[in-house]
């Protein structure tokens, strides 16, 4: 950490996808499928990960050549991604002991998250770690989503402790930008899909090769 004198951790924010959930297989499937719907050709990978992290309208708008287009294929990703779910998303090794650690160790846990809500849960669920956060903050919680700093100020809120108290833990360089412009310390996920050097560059205060790795940030 690069505090000299930290405040000790009372409470872990974590993002979702990517960081608790391995759900880059599923996502990408999705986007493929909905960009072979809709358009004449499927764009590059790249350009989908390179958004990882932002809201699924924000990326689709970035496709889709009319708000009537943009409506169809939010309705084509969300429909494939409803068929997939049960298949194609899991936890990430360790994630599911990790926080029930912290919960064990009377840290308080929150989501904040890209995903909107409905689908939040249903992940969520899947990965076995619905019962252990209180606090889930999505889109619809806030006027601006990550990367801007509102969706981790809502749930510290919530949670009832300072930034300077909380660990927002991310694997993408928005999770980290938004959790630095709140006030909070970061960590970046390496397990994400996001290159090292990517998350490097928006100075995360810890780097995390495993989930367990935040129980010692914590000490």
């Amino acid at each position: 950490m690069t505090d000299v004198n930290p405040s000790p951790i009372r409470a872990v924010l974590y993002d979702f996808d990517g960081t608790l959930a391995d759900s880059t297989d599923l996502i990408m499937r999705c986007y493929r499928h909905t960009m072979g719907a809709h358009l004449d050709a499927v764009p590059p990978d790249e350009e989908w990960l390179s958004g990882f992290g932002k809201t699924l309208e924000t990326q689709i708008n970035r496709f889709a050549r009319s708000p009537e287009e943009a409506a169809a294929m939010l309705e084509t990703y969300r429909a494939f991604q409803d068929q997939h779910f049960d298949t194609l998303l899991r936890p990430f090794p360790g994630a599911v002991e990790t926080v029930a650690e912290l919960e064990r160790r009377g840290v308080a846990l929150a989501i904040v998250t890209s995903r909107y809500r409905r689908s939040t849960l249903v992940g969520m669920d899947i990965c076995g770690i619905t019962r252990h956060f209180d606090v889930i903050v999505t889109p619809e919680d806030v006027s601006n989503p990550k990367p801007h700093p509102d969706p981790v100020h809502f749930a510290l809120d919530k949670l009832g402790v300072s930034a300077g108290e909380a660990l927002f833990v991310g694997d993408s360089p928005h999770d980290m930008a938004a959790g630095r412009a709140a006030g909070t310390r970061t960590a970046a996920a390496l397990w994400g899909p996001f290159p090292r050097e990517v998350l490097l560059a928006e100075r995360p205060d810890a780097l995390l090769h495993r989930q367990e790795d935040v129980l010692a940030l914590i000490e």
